[in-house]
């Protein structure tokens, strides 16, 4: 007997009636438990260098760029960080040039990413990929509310399930 994972049975059921073309767009929205963030945890970042404008209240971190929070990693070739004025803590990471999201369970892949602290979300955009486990999905843009685990795919959302033997 073959069993589809519960966390993706709702999204074969979007995906089906899209590429049978009776969806009115092609969008998912699915569960990502594991890619999670505590926007209060610290936040460490290492990279070849950094250059900071006091002006714009910005810091711009390049080369190899990783940052720790918690258990999420993030890897890009370059992050711009944005500060809250009223506070001064990070409000917003910007992640271009092959952005890595990474937790226990899951891992997501773009060209670029936007994780907003002070919102709690996460919208990556061209060539998504979100691997659970054997299962991954693919689209052109993931927004992720962090707090709930929620997710919505949008654009050219395609999976492969990896069936499993029920014996």
């Amino acid at each position: 007997m073959t069993r589809i994972p519960t966390l993706i049975a709702p999204t074969l059921l979007a995906l089906s009636l899209a590429w049978l073309g009776t969806a009115p767009a092609a969008q998912t929205n699915l569960t990502v438990g594991g890619l999670n963030a505590d926007p209060s945890a610290p936040v460490e970042v290492t990279a070849d260098n950094l250059s900071v404008d006091q002006d714009s209240g910005q810091a711009v971190f390049e080369g190899n760029v990783v940052i720790g929070q918690g258990d999420l990693r993030i890897a890009a070739a370059r992050v711009l960080v944005v500060y809250n004025d009223a506070s001064g803590d990070i409000a917003r990471l910007e992640a271009t040039g092959g952005v890595t999201f990474v937790t226990e369970t899951e891992a997501a892949e773009a060209e670029s990413a936007t994780y907003d602290l002070d919102s709690g979300t996460l919208a990556m955009q061209g060539s998504v990929l979100l691997t659970q486990g054997a299962t991954a999905i693919s689209a052109d843009r993931m927004d992720v509310n962090l707090d709930s685990g929620q997710a919505r795919m949008t654009g050219n959302v395609r999976t492969v399930f990896q069936q499993q033997d029920g014996n």
